[in-house]
């Protein structure tokens, strides 16, 4: 059996087949902000007035589509159709930030903030990827703790769609920072020390840490540093 990771002179080795798959990873990941960005495009001009109507209903429908895809992304990760499938739900994802960037527009300076959003979140992938790349240890012992944190997470957002509590909602965005910056950490570690070999999963899992790091990152942005026009 091929060891993952090694170290040579000090320096951290990477096997020849984890180096592939994480290189296929990125290059998907990097194709898959483009139709991630044109739904993005199209979500921003649709009217999302179902939303406040009904949150609850809106929001297990968007989760609904979101696992569903999921699974067909996982029933045909080993072929074509899978990444066609995939580059789709990042299209499908794109879309559901419409709500949010048509938030965003409603600041004089909400443009500039999903700029540093995004920045933000580029700066944050790019540390915490070459650390668990580089450095040779493995984080895939955190699996455990992210996804308590995840099942926690996903709970108190679901109970404060009632609640409507503002700085329980900021504290949940909070969390989630965290929470997705440790899943980064612990995806592309997966990638490095062998554990996740097929790249179509290990990019939706890395894809979707980058997206909710956006997401969560944009809130806090907007909740603190927003100017209303």
């Amino acid at each position: 059996m091929t060891t993952p990771v090694g170290f040579d002179n000090g320096t951290v080795v990477v096997s020849s087949s984890a180096n592939r798959v994480l290189r296929n990873t990125y290059w998907l990941l990097a194709i898959s902000l483009v139709p991630t960005i044109i739904g993005a495009f199209i979500g921003q001009s649709m009217s999302f007035a179902f939303m406040a109507q009904s949150p609850l209903m809106s929001t297990l429908l968007m989760i609904a589509v979101m696992f569903g895809l999921m699974f067909g992304v996982s029933a045909l990760r080993n072929s074509m159709a899978g990444v066609f499938l995939l580059l789709g739900f990042t299209f499908v994802m794109g879309v559901f930030l419409g709500p949010i960037l048509q938030h965003a527009a409603g600041f004089s300076n909400g443009g500039q903030l999903v700029g540093i959003a995004a920045g933000g979140t580029a700066l944050v992938f790019f540390v915490l990827a070459s650390i668990a790349t580089v450095s040779g240890r493995d984080f895939t012992n955190m699996g455990k703790f992210l996804l308590i944190g995840l099942v926690l997470l996903i709970v108190a957002s679901l109970a404060n769609l009632f609640f409507q509590v503002p700085a329980l909602a900021l504290t949940i965005s909070a969390l989630a920072v965290l929470i997705f910056s440790g899943f980064i950490l612990y995806d592309v570690s997966r990638v490095v020390q062998g554990g996740e070999t097929n790249y179509v999963m290990a990019t939706m899992a890395i894809y979707l840490d980058i997206y909710n790091l956006f997401v969560n990152l944009l809130q806090l942005l907007l909740a603190f540093a927003g100017d209303r026009e």
